[in-house]
């Protein structure tokens, strides 16, 4: 058994849940097996990076570019979100959390969708535990033009300078601009990129990338993540 590191946890923990349709191929599954047991990781790792102490935990669920799959994979992680949020909302709520939801809510995604991601929002909205940040229809290049469309905006209604515009100002732009940046990101299946995620948010964070498939993503993988961010010397700015 690990014991799980409690000095020097990271306030923000954001993870790139690769691997699942790897993970189904791998066994001659459909890839929806691989997105349902996904899921259940997650729901696990919400309750170990709670008990941990982690403030907020932030996840990629699906990008602006996942569109792009087939057809029929779109189709059932869309109907798949209904259960996924439901049992995220029963783990977040045991632990007294939060959910948010980031990224862009415009007329690609379907309504249910919508109202599902607003129910678990209100439902947990007043909560003071561990925040969950879902980022879906989600991109990092899609929200920082976002941000920078609405300082045009306000701009343009006289409501604000351009000169006044610095890296605070654009930062309360972002779609969850109270969330400290991230301090540890993770990415499973043993890819080496960040996929356009969090690119503002993780400008000082740590990378630790694992082989791991994020279906056979346990605590025991969190464990040692976050002490490999423990044991490195964090520098921000410079050289």
């Amino acid at each position: 058994m690990i014991n799980p590191p409690f000095q020097k946890v990271p306030r923000h923990v954001a993870i790139i849940m690769d691997g699942n349709r790897r993970w189904a191929k791998q066994k001659g599954l459909p890839i929806s097996e691989g997105h349902k047991r996904g899921a259940e990781t997650l729901t696990n790792i919400i309750e170990v990076a709670s008990n941990l102490g982690v403030e907020v935990l932030t996840v990629y669920a699906f990008s602006t570019e996942n569109w792009n799959r087939p057809k029929e994979e779109v189709d059932f992680l869309m109907q798949f979100l209904d259960r996924v949020f439901k049992r995220q909302l029963e783990e977040v709520q045991k632990n007294k959390g939060r959910i948010r939801v980031i990224g862009r809510r415009d007329e690609i995604v379907p309504t249910h969708v919508l109202e599902i991601i607003r129910d678990a929002e209100e439902k947990t909205a007043q909560n003071t535990g561990i925040t969950i940040i879902t980022a879906f229809n989600y991109g990092g290049r899609a929200e920082i033009a976002d941000a920078a469309q609405s300082l045009a905006q306000q701009v343009e209604r006289g409501a604000l300078h351009s000169e006044d515009i610095d890296e605070k100002v654009f930062a309360r732009n972002l779609y969850a601009a109270d969330i400290p940046d991230v301090d540890l990101l993770i990415r499973t299946s043993g890819e080496y990129r960040i996929s356009n995620y969090l690119l503002w948010q993780a400008a000082y964070a740590e990378f630790v990338f694992t082989e791991t498939l994020w279906p056979d993503f346990r605590r025991e993988h969190l464990f040692d993540a976050i002490k490999e961010y423990q044991a490195r010397d964090r520098r921000f700015g410079g050289l």
